[in-house]
């Protein structure tokens, strides 16, 4: 898996994040990235490719995953402030569990919210379809602390709900 970060300029996170894309997609493949095209469910990938990515920013940064097989990728500022109510509708039994064991209970619901968008991002289905699903541990190995964000990558194969 290939993995990149930048700061976001003045273009906006949108335009930075398609431009980390090409440039980490030509700079390892060696070859001129391909038009993107959206699924139905607005889901980005490139046609008849065996190529997948995955593109989420912050405020601040943006980041981009190149896989193999199919990836999904989020990313929240750390210091982000979040209403810890959101816990109650968004986090599934064994989640809320883990939630309120949390010593740091903000930092515990912004780790859980990036490895369900990164879900949501990696399957295609839309974060409504399966948010008290899933089984998240909000110190799972998949998320990382790159440059003061939480990111969270998700590949195709391993069992995340």
């Amino acid at each position: 898996m290939i993995l990149g970060s930048k700061p976001i300029g003045p273009e906006g996170g949108h335009l930075a994040g398609r431009a980390l894309l090409k440039e980490l997609y030509e700079a390892h493949l060696g070859t001129a990235m391909p038009e993107i095209k959206i699924t139905p469910r607005g889901k980005p990938y490139f046609e008849g490719s065996n190529v997948h990515f995955s593109i989420s920013h912050t405020k601040d940064h943006v980041f981009c995953a190149l896989f193999t097989r199919p990836v999904g990728l989020d990313a929240e500022e750390a210091d982000r402030e979040i209403n810890l109510r959101l816990a109650e509708k968004i986090l599934s039994a064994p989640e809320k569990e883990r939630f309120d064991a949390a010593e740091d209970k903000r930092e515990a619901l912004l780790r859980l919210w990036v490895l369900k968008e990164s879900y949501s991002k990696l399957t295609g289905r839309g974060i409504g379809n399966y948010l008290k699903t899933t089984d998240f541990d909000p110190y799972s190995p998949k998320i990382q602390c790159i440059d003061g964000c939480y990111v969270a990558v998700l590949e195709e194969g391993d069992t995340y709900a």
